[in-house]
């Protein structure tokens, strides 16, 4: 019971933190589930899982704030002396 309490109260004072932590609850989720099933590991996948999960939803927000690249200018492309001469290319 003490057991059950104390996590209890350290997920209500932990909260906050994740709560400003974009893609920690959906990676300690998905690392928990497979820390279970790689042998019964799920406190350490949560917890890897949490750290993936906030540095991927940062580089996705980094990558949203960033202007997109400038299309280049595509030169044309040159043509080959016997096509402006109008000679044959099979010289038969």
């Amino acid at each position: 019971m003490r057991k059950f309490l104390l996590t209890a109260i350290l997920s209500v004072a932990v909260l906050p933190v994740i709560a400003s932590a974009h893609g920690c609850i959906k990676g300690a989720a998905v690392g928990a589930v497979v820390g279970h099933v790689a042998g019964h590991h799920a406190v350490a996948g949560a917890a890897v899982g949490c750290a993936v999960g906030h540095h991927r939803a940062k580089e996705k927000e980094k990558q949203a704030t960033q202007p997109p690249p400038q299309p280049q200018a595509i030169s044309p492309t040159p043509t080959t002396p016997h096509a402006q001469s109008g000679v044959p290319l099979d010289n038969q």
